[in-house]
């Protein structure tokens, strides 16, 4: 994100996380790269009132997923993201939030943060009902985030 505040493209917060959390000496798998991906994309729309980035998640069994960036790091499945990533250079403001999120999300598992985003309305409102071990590509809405993340 630049000075104007214009939107940060999500290859751009995935390198910052998976930089980030490296140099926390955490390497992350696609899966808790999802759950980071999600969280900062919510507390975002529940704190500053906007998103990070345009696209949307879907309510995958495990949990909310960004196509995009799940299709960019699909080879490494399970195993961890050892890509080399380069630390983006980020507006000051959005570099001390995403800090943040990985200071509060980054120390949990990521079958953990699956938990958690399993509990949470977003998730379950986008699956309807649906079986827990049945494929989705169900669009989690961001007026839902944004309304449940503000009323915690």
């Amino acid at each position: 994100m630049n000075q104007s505040g214009d939107l940060i493209s999500p290859s751009h917060l995935s390198d910052f996380l998976l930089y980030e959390s490296r140099e926390r000496g955490d390497i992350l798998t696609n899966l808790k790269l999802q759950k980071l991906l999600y969280y900062s994309q919510a507390w975002h729309l529940a704190l500053k009132g906007k998103e990070l980035f345009e696209e949307d998640f879907q309510a995958w069994v495990h949990g909310p997923v960004l196509p995009s960036q799940y299709q960019r790091f699909k080879n490494f499945e399970w195993r961890p993201i050892l890509e080399e990533i380069s630390r983006p250079k980020l507006e000051s403001q959005l570099d001390q939030y995403l800090n943040e999120v990985v200071d509060v999300f980054g120390c949990e598992t990521a079958v953990s943060l699956e938990l958690m985003t399993h509990q949470e309305p977003p998730w379950k409102e986008a699956r309807n009902g649906m079986a827990p071990d049945q494929l989705s590509t169900a669009i989690i809405l961001k007026d839902s985030m944004k309304r449940f993340y503000q009323s915690l």
